[in-house]
C-alpha cells in the first residue's frame, strides 16, 4: 500500500508547506515526512497489512511557527485499509479552528 497526503490551508487558499506528518499502522509508527511547498507528502511505497492506519499532523506547531492561533495541536485521521495493494491518498483541508478530510485518488 502506498500512502500520500495533501494539506491545504483553507483560510489562505494555499498549500500548507512544512507540516510534519506521521503514519501509523495500528499503534506502530511506520513512516514520517513533511509536506513540501505544494502541501504534498508521500509517506510510503512499502507494502503494509490491511487494518487500521492513522495519519497524525503536527498542526499546532505549524500554526505557531506562522504566529497564528489554532485550536487543534494535532489532527489525527484514522482510516481502514481493506486492499493493501491500492494507493491511499488522504487530503486534509485545514483552518485554525476546523478541518475536514476525504479519500482522494
Amino acid at each position: 500500500m502506498s500512502v500520500s497526503t495533501h494539506v491545504l490551508d483553507s483560510v489562505l487558499g494555499r498549500p500548507a508547506a512544512g507540516i510534519a506528518v506521521r503514519l501509523f499502522a495500528g499503534e506502530k509508527p511506520i513512516a514520517e515526512g513533511v509536506t513540501d511547498r505544494d502541501g504534498r507528502c508521500r509517506l510510503t511505497e512499502d507494502a503494509t497489512a490491511a487494518g487500521t492506519h492513522r495519519l497524525v499532523f503536527a498542526t499546532g506547531q505549524w500554526f505557531a511557527e506562522q504566529g497564528r492561533e489554532a485550536f487543534y495541536p494535532e489532527v489525527w485521521i484514522t482510516f481502514a485499509v481493506v486492499e493493501p495493494g491500492e494507493h491511499h491518498h488522504v487530503p486534509l483541508l485545514l483552518a485554525p479552528f476546523a478541518y475536514s478530510t476525504y479519500r482522494g485518488s
